[in-house]
């Protein structure tokens, strides 16, 4: 289980440096990728998925999201016991790449002055707030990722916590699963910047919250339980009907 902790952790990092790395990109000044667009966000996104389930998913299959781990323990893929434990390993390493991609844009940081671009580059934010709407957005997108895992294993598939997002293909098992996640802020990520995972946007907030950025404004706590519930209720939405289809 200490090296499950560990690929959790290491892979949730990565996930978030890379992920709120390309948020940082686009949003904040003088970068080199200023003005990129929503295309370069979803795809460094994608690609931040890809990467943390290649190194992770050997180790611990490769969660990397509290909703992931909480729809396979409802499933009855995955053992209770070990929840807390994976959990745990997510938020601390999305707090770690939060940190982490604020040292590395630390300059940029202080010529920017937008706090809504600052605080996107740790956390999500709807377009426009309206708080039921939202939470349906995320619960929708979540559901797509989960409802994917579900079909992409096979009602068969033996889940172990080595083996969840392998899909028996080794490392090319985390192709599939990154083009979820680019296919889903492309076409649902609007509304909400597709949080689809509580521990991407609690750990960054918490870290937005207390490291010290000059001029950043609020972190937005109003709006936190949003992209932590919505995922959790679509989590459940995916194993009721996964189970009712394939029989899990």
């Amino acid at each position: 289980m200490e090296i499950a902790f560990w690929g959790e952790f290491i892979g949730t990092m990565l996930l978030i440096l890379l992920g709120n790395g390309v948020v940082a990109n686009v949003v904040l000044n003088s970068t080199k990728g200023n003005n990129g667009g929503w295309i370069v966000i979803t795809l460094g996104w994608g690609l931040g998925v890809f990467v943390g389930v290649l190194v992770a998913g050997p180790y611990s299959g490769a969660h990397l999201n509290p909703a992931v781990t909480f729809g396979l323990a409802l499933a009855g893929k995955f053992d209770w016991f070990f929840v807390p434990v994976y959990i745990i390993a997510q938020l601390l390493g999305a707090m770690l790449g939060a940190m982490l991609v604020f040292l590395f844009y630390k300059d940029h940081y202080k010529v920017s002055s937008d706090q809504g671009a600052m605080l996107a580059t740790f956390c999500t934010g709807p377009a426009i707030r309206h708080k039921a709407r939202n939470f349906f957005c995320e619960m929708i997108g979540t559901f797509v990722l989960l409802i994917s895992v579900f079909y992409i294993q096979g009602p068969d598939a033996n889940i172990a916590d080595t083996e969840v997002l392998s899909i028996g293909l080794g490392s090319v098992g985390a192709i599939p699963i990154a083009f979820v996640v680019v296919a889903i802020g492309l076409s649902l990520g609007g509304t909400t910047g597709y949080a689809i995972n509580p521990a991407r946007d609690l750990g960054p907030r918490f870290m937005h919250a207390i490291l010290p950025i000059p001029g950043k404004g609020g972190s937005d706590w109003s709006y936190s339980f949003v992209p932590i519930l919505g995922p959790l209720a679509g989590a459940v939405l995916a194993v009721l009907v996964a189970v009712s289809t394939l029989g899990l």
